[in-house]
């Protein structure tokens, strides 16, 4: 009975989660309630709301690929009040609706299986994570989250939880230990982008230091790049790789939501490639602290501030051995509207194809990026790209090179204004990089240092471009090894009527 009736309750509980409550240190109740299934247990669930849920898991299945035995794919079967249905576990899927509730699969067994034991991120120790949201709440409550850079959705390279590691050279057949990203990696361009404070809290760690206190049962672990802050959910907050802090960012000082921490970069452990390291953690019902998967947290920050009429999502990447066909997915894309008109393609050889879902056979080595358009009922459109990358065969440790680009500013460009654009090859000093801006102008030639030391200040190559009119362009970059073996990347760049 009580759950037929939360239609009515939820609509005034939704309005008075939306007002800010900074004025106090009071707690934050999350909404997101975790629990931990063996394939077969039937668990209560209590929700944000006080009404419950009960759920089921009924199999799990992991994918594996047949180069590193990684798993690119995992699925639950669960049962929730009755309602049987599947899940597609991490890798850029938000929660499910199911009856009355949403619903997504963190993370499975198998990823915290293959991980190193002393290190294993997540805090499972079943065979997955389900999380729970009462139907048509937020994932986290407005007011007390904002995206935590200062630039648009996807502006270049993202690696999100549970994809094994790509960007920087980690995906090599020999590696028999398999490095699953944890966290939300969100590529940028180095110095050129502010990290934000994504909530209020106490700086615990900040570089080398640590809180007194801190140091004891709790995730943080500092590092000369790090910044740890707690939130009033008693959440730790990891930004990672930043360049530099910002000033009146103290340890053992509070931050206020929105606040500058610092600067992007490509410190510390980064493999080299800029971006900011984004990993929330927080106690597990297992007891201990493990990684609380964001990506839902950023999508609803992003929608709140920006307020996007499409998104366009062409992620995870992927990874196969010459002559292996691979699906390239578009499904997890987003439109305000509810309809997608049209889902259209442009691969990297010059043909095209549309549709949500496209089956594309890959013969020849190299890292291909396939541009995905989406258009919603309205004439909206947004662009996103698929990353293929083929290796010559399972047993060849003769990795292709690839690329990652990036542009700054990324919002609010306006015609005539200039344009950063930075590229960075990794397994190849061979060759150039050349650029083609899509506005018909001349190609621009450059040469990054290959990543020959992922530190290196002027690792990136760098080159200006300016757009004389609005529209959207789609800028490629490419550059080869000494085996003719090609890297093709892709970023989006919309500039705006003045």
């Amino acid at each position: 009975m009580l759950r037929h009736m939360r239609a009515w309750h939820a609509v005034p509980l939704l309005v008075a989660l939306t007002i800010p409550c900074f004025a106090q240190r009071s707690v934050i109740y999350p909404l997101v309630r975790v629990a931990d299934f063996g394939i077969g247990e039937t668990q209560e669930v209590e929700l944000s709301d006080r009404f419950t849920t009960t759920a089921k898991l009924l199999a799990l299945r992991e994918t594996r690929d047949p180069i590193r035995n990684a798993i690119r794919k995992a699925e639950v079967d669960v049962e929730i009040d009755g309602i049987k249905t599947t899940l597609s576990c991490g890798n850029y899927n938000l929660p499910s609706v199911v009856g009355t509730v949403e619903v997504d699969c963190a993370v499975t067994g198998g990823y915290a299986k293959d991980a190193d034991i002393r290190r294993e991120p997540w805090g499972l120790d079943k065979d997955a994570r389900l999380r729970f949201w009462p139907k048509g709440y937020p994932y986290i409550k407005p007011g007390t989250f904002v995206y935590p850079v200062s630039q648009r959705w996807f502006a270049s390279d993202t690696q999100m939880s549970n994809e094994p590691v790509f960007v920087d050279g980690g995906e090599i057949p020999s590696n028999k230990s398999i490095y699953y990203h944890t966290g939300l990696d969100l590529g940028g361009a180095e110095e050129m982008v502010d990290v934000i404070a994504a909530t209020d809290g106490l700086v615990v760690s900040l570089g080398d230091e640590i809180l007194s206190g801190q140091e004891n049962d709790t995730p943080v672990e500092a590092r000369y790049d790090v910044i740890y802050i707690r939130d009033r959910r008693d959440w730790y907050y990891r930004y990672s790789h930043l360049h530099s802090f910002a000033e009146g960012v103290e340890l053992g000082k509070r931050v206020r939501i929105g606040q500058k921490l610092g600067l992007l970069g490509k410190e510390g452990g980064s493999g080299g490639w800029s971006h900011l390291h984004f990993e929330i953690k927080s106690k597990q019902p297992s007891g201990k602290w493990g990684t609380q998967e964001g990506y839902a947290f950023l999508w609803n920050a992003y929608q709140w501030e920006n307020k996007p009429d499409v998104i366009a999502v062409a992620r995870p990447h992927h990874f196969i051995a010459a002559g292996e066909s691979v699906t390239l997915d578009a499904t997890k894309s987003w439109t305000k509207s509810g309809k997608i008109a049209s889902y259209s393609w442009k691969f990297t050889d010059g043909s095209d194809a549309s549709g949500p879902s496209i089956e594309r056979k890959y013969d020849t080595p190299g890292v291909y990026s396939e541009v995905l358009k989406i258009t919603d009922d309205h004439g909206n459109s947004d662009y996103d790209f698929a990353v293929v990358q083929v290796i010559a065969d399972a047993a060849s440790d003769e990795v292709p090179p690839s690329l990652h680009a990036n542009y700054a500013p990324s919002m609010g460009v306006k015609p005539g204004q200039p344009i950063t654009f930075k590229v960075r090859a990794f397994r190849t000093t061979h060759d150039e990089e050349t650029w083609d801006f899509g506005d018909g102008s001349p190609t621009v030639t450059v040469k990054s240092d290959g990543n020959a030391d992922q530190h290196a200040k002027d690792g990136y190559a760098l080159t200006t471009h300016v757009y004389e009119k609005p529209g959207d362009y789609i800028a490629r970059v490419e550059r080869a090894n000494q085996r003719g073996e090609k890297a093709i990347a892709h970023v989006h760049v919309r500039v705006e009527a003045p």
